[in-house]
């Protein structure tokens, strides 16, 4: 069995960072694919919300979620936040003895349980469970920008997701940052809004 993990949120001017970890065996995992599943940014909002459900009501898959407010990326920095919410799916599954996260980096973490412990670059390409965490890490931050289009509208939220897309930069430097910013980031004239 095989833990995979990924994040959504990552290089949002607002909002929460969401890091999921999802746990099954290959071959189950294997299924997922084969009846459509692939890395989140390749599919609609209404598919990641239907596959996570899928994936979280599955009996045979483990699966955990966790937040970082702003607030918290804000006062601990955006890798420690990586490093807390990693360690946490990690330590609440150990059980699972191989895990592989989505990038380039490991965080400067180790685990002394763990037979194998690997960061694999477009690993949401490559690896099913690691496709299957980061459609749980979007579904999670989309309904969380869904939300809080209806308290902020003017920010767009529901299109930009937090990202510092050009309405979202304009509509910054018009009304303002709201406690769902976070101050701690700077701006950029131009930010594409992929994850």
């Amino acid at each position: 069995m095989l833990l995979g993990i990924d994040e959504a949120g990552r290089g949002c001017l607002a909002g929460a960072l969401f890091v999921a970890g999802v746990a099954c065996a290959d071959d189950l995992a294997n299924e997922f694919c084969k009846k459509g599943l692939k890395e989140s940014k390749e599919l609609s909002r209404a598919r990641r919300f239907a596959w996570a459900q899928q994936i979280q009501a599955h009996k045979e898959i483990q699966s955990l979620v966790v937040a970082k407010s702003a607030q918290e990326i804000d006062s601990k920095g955006l890798s420690l936040c990586m490093q807390e919410a990693m360690s946490q799916i990690i330590l609440k599954l150990p059980e699972i003895l191989s895990v592989c996260i989505d990038g380039n980096t490991l965080f400067n973490l180790h685990f002394p349980h763990l037979k194998s412990f690997q960061a694999v670059v477009k690993g949401d390409d490559k690896i099913p469970q690691i496709a299957m965490a980061s459609i749980l890490a979007k579904a999670h931050k989309d309904r969380e920008m869904l939300e809080l289009d209806k308290i902020y509208s003017e920010y767009g939220f529901a299109k930009n997701c937090g990202y510092g897309t050009p309405a979202h930069i304009l509509a910054l430097k018009k009304h303002g940052y709201t406690k769902e910013h976070r101050h701690s980031f700077k701006l950029k004239p131009l930010v594409n809004g992929n994850n």
